[in-house]
């Protein structure tokens, strides 16, 4: 390649580089690149991360300092204006020093005393978020769990937003199931984790369908808030995925994959009560899945049971003997989820509304 082809020229002898064709490059700079490229990527993110941690490390002594001195000082909420004033005046360039943003650091430090856990968890997650964990909370051991839940799945804040007003922590791992009897201790308890009760189909609107196949209809067209209902690691593989079982055609309502389980998921949603029938009916739909579709490497298949109510000792007397891991939990509106008790229970149902107009 002579140098001519590799630059160009003006008049004034000014040199102008011109970089070769790619398909001029050899294998090993196109490997090569590649690397530099992944290792500019992985310390440009890592940059970010430490940068943040060091920041959330910093509000936390200040934060610390504050309480300290306001403990040992008797200093009132009026020495926090002053900070503000001081610290904008002291560090024009940085931003964060406002009296609101100031009055968060001394609340984070106040919720977490510990540093070391500051360090490694917390600081992992952006500040904002941080500040929704305060707002929103008010235990620590929820914190917490909401925390690692927010690095596990990499939560923005808004999604934890909403994950807390959903009740997450208190629907996770809630299903009636048989996991224990169909996989070994330590995944049964991951297994059922990623299964809760109930779930919570709000965003279909308060106008929603009785008919079963209409509400997986709409499970699909809003399948982004589907599977954000159904936790990280959901893959959609199909609606009414056929199957053809001794010349008899049968639809598994929704097939999904579990990435991070390794598995199919057969869904099967029932606009009405739990009844004992409906776990046969699942249950042969794994066994095809686990006979057609299963590749060696993949784990049992899941089966989830979505129904309107459920009477728990008769589920967990349906479930008892079938070795295929079945889990059975109710789906519902959030709005009633969110009416109080005591007007819950003043108010008619959908059924005896009906009964009514009959």
């Amino acid at each position: 390649m002579n140098d001519r082809k590799q630059m160009g020229k003006n008049k004034d002898g000014v040199i102008f580089p011109i970089a070769p064709n790619l398909s001029e490059m050899s294998d090993t700079y196109l490997k090569f690149i590649d690397e530099v490229k992944a290792k500019i990527e992985k310390q440009r993110i890592s940059v970010v991360l430490n940068a943040n941690s060091s920041m959330i490390c910093l509000y936390w002594s200040i934060g610390k300092a504050i309480l300290n001195k306001q403990k040992e000082e008797g200093w009132g909420a009026k020495v926090i204006d002053r900070m503000s004033k001081d610290l904008r005046a002291a560090f024009p360039d940085m931003s964060g020093f406002s009296p609101r943003n100031i009055k968060y650091m001394r609340k984070f430090a106040e919720s977490w005393p510990d540093f070391e856990f500051v360090q490694q968890v917390v600081a992992q997650i952006p500040w904002r978020t941080n500040r929704m964990l305060l707002d929103k909370l008010d235990s620590e051991e929820s914190r917490k769990w909401y925390a690692y839940k927010t690095i596990e799945n990499g939560w923005s804040s808004n999604v934890l937003e909403l994950q807390i007003q959903s009740g997450l922590i208190d629907r996770s791992g809630k299903s009636v199931n048989n996991f224990p009897a169909a996989f070994p201790p330590t995944d049964s308890d991951m297994v059922n984790q990623v299964f809760k009760d109930p779930y919570l189909f709000d965003f279909l609107g308060t106008d929603m369908p009785r008919r079963e196949v209409e509400i997986e209809r709409q499970l699909t067209e809003h399948i982004q808030s589907f599977l954000l209902e159904l936790g990280q690691g959901f893959a959609f593989v199909g609606r009414q995925v056929h199957l053809e079982v001794g010349g008899d055609d049968f639809f598994i309502d929704l097939l999904f994959y579990h990435l991070k389980l390794r598995c199919y998921v057969v869904i099967e949603l029932k606009a009405c009560d739990f009844e004992p029938g409906f776990i046969s009916q699942l249950n042969m739909y794994q066994n095809v899945v686990n006979a057609v579709l299963r590749h060696p490497d993949d784990k049992p298949t899941i089966g989830l049971l979505l129904v309107k109510g459920k009477n728990e000792t008769v589920v967990e007397y349906s479930l008892a003997g079938y070795q295929n891991p079945i889990g059975v939990a109710e789906w519902k509106n959030q709005i009633a989820r969110s009416l109080p008790e005591e007007l819950r229970s003043s108010l008619p149902s959908i059924e005896e509304i009906e009964k009514e107009l009959e």
